[in-house]
């Protein structure tokens, strides 16, 4: 396709996903299935106007689903509800442990008693294909910060936790094809990959975060009061933590997770114990003027996708917060994102692409591996188990894989086996946006008629 066919086709989509926004609300179909049926009408399954190479591509497809990786994890960061307690976190710490380790092993048995696949490579590929995705999962994630349920919630910290903790596999498959130093008898790897990249990683995201949060409520607490590029503050934390955690050898992905999630929780515990200014809650009926509305303050305005947060509002009132003013521009990035690389999906897939090896694994991977590692972790917790059959379901699969796959090439995967990779991932994440995606409202739809909000703090 030419630059001006692009242009026309990623805009034609932008306008029809602008003004049927509503209509995506009654539809039984999530945005990303009408993308990745575009992105197949177009691309060589049907019409054949375009085709994107992946192989080819690796780098460019590495660096944009990692710059949306992140965006998104630090979205998923800054919503989760307050304060923090293991209590809460204990079922999303299982499942991005015990049951990520469950089901790396699980599709590496897989591929190597049925795909006839080496074990490092199917180690390799249980690590591509065993996070769920902070990006095509936000109709199951946590809406905004304020949000209580604990479906959303335990879905949406485990996506934001996998995603780190998935690397160590990855490095695991990788040394065990001969790609990466594992030390002896996989000594290096025990102590840096897992131990040392884990620790750190999550060291430096809290330091940060809680840093940029007192540095944030100095600035705005204390005269002169200053005004504060808050979307600029966002990234540029996504910037510096993943930076400097990439540079030690650590999980950037948990740090800027970790990151974002400290930094909401320390600007509430700052404005919890500090001094309040005209028109907080201290001055009400005062006849000074009442805060503008945040983003959180309602599940409406979160679900629609906007906020009423206006961004020329000086910020001097005491409730601004980096995090949450930040937190609209992340998610329009999250979207725009979703839709330009579910397009490219569409583009990449050949009707041949649709082997059996790769249709038996995504079934394999929904129906027995998912329910099965999430039995596993969620094991001697409180979790209902009506909250355990659906998060047994939504292990949406989508562009965390295929970042960890183009990481993987990147770093030497041989091209027959990144070629069955390509084709293995590729339908898998296809399959997950299709049953995942027409699923997820019925559903949710039954489930929230019941549902039981998370207990307060």
């Amino acid at each position: 396709m030419t630059n001006a066919q692009w242009f026309l086709l990623v805009g034609a989509l932008l306008l029809a996903r602008g003004l049927m926004a509503s209509l995506f609300k009654h539809l039984p179909v999530t945005p990303a299935i009408f993308y990745l049926l575009v992105g197949l009408l177009a691309g060589p399954t049907v019409l054949d106007v375009f085709h994107f190479n992946p192989l080819k591509e690796s780098a460019l497809l590495e660096a944009l689903t990692e710059v949306v990786v992140l965006i998104s994890l630090f979205s998923a960061g800054v919503k989760m509800p307050a304060p923090v307690s293991f209590a809460r976190w204990r079922a999303p710490i299982m499942l991005a442990t015990v049951s990520m380790a469950a089901s790396v092993g699980l599709i590496a048995a897989f591929a190597y008693y049925l795909l006839d696949l080496p074990l490092g490579a199917g180690i390799l590929l249980g690590a591509i294909l065993a996070p769920t995705d902070p990006v095509l999962a936000t109709d199951v994630q946590t809406r905004h910060p304020d949000d209580r349920d604990q479906l959303r919630f335990t879905l949406t910290c485990e996506a934001g936790m996998n995603d780190g903790s998935a690397f160590p596999f990855v490095m695991l498959g990788l040394g065990l094809l001969g790609l990466h130093d594992l030390g002896d008898a996989g000594q290096r790897w025990a102590l840096v990959e897992v131990l040392w990249a884990t620790v750190a990683g999550i060291a430096i995201g809290v330091a940060s975060g809680v840093a940029l949060a007192h540095v944030g409520r100095k600035l705005r607490g204390h005269p002169p009061r200053h005004q504060l590029m808050n979307d600029f503050l966002g990234l540029g934390t996504i910037g510096v933590v993943y930076g400097l955690s990439v540079m030690v050898h650590a999980w950037g992905f948990l740090a800027v997770f970790f990151a974002a999630v400290a930094l909401r929780q320390t600007e509430l515990k700052l404005i919890s114990v500090g001094p309040k200014l005209p028109g907080t809650a201290a001055h009400a009926g005062s006849g000074a003027p009442p805060l503008p509305v945040l983003a959180s303050a309602s599940s409406e305005v979160a679900m629609a996708g906007t906020s009423t947060v206006d961004v020329d509002q000086p910020e001097s009132d005491a409730t601004a917060t980096i995090s949450e003013r930040s937190l609209v521009f992340k998610e329009h990035l999250e979207r725009l994102s979703e839709l330009v690389l579910v397009l490219l999906i569409g583009g990449t897939l050949f009707v041949s692409s649709w082997s059996w090896r790769a249709v038996a694994l995504a079934l394999f991977l929904f129906v027995v591996v998912r329910p099965a590692s999430v039995l596993l972790g969620l094991a001697g917790t409180r979790t209902t188990w009506r909250i355990r059959g659906l998060v047994s379901w939504f292990g949406v699969r989508g562009i965390g894989s295929l970042y960890y796959l183009m990481f993987a090439i990147q770093h030497g995967l041989p091209e027959p086996l990144a070629l069955e990779f390509i084709e293995l991932t590729l339908i898998v994440v296809t399959l997950s946006i299709f049953v995942h995606g027409i699923s997820v409202k019925p559903l949710l739809a039954r489930f929230w008629k019941n549902r039981k909000p998370m207990a307060g703090p």
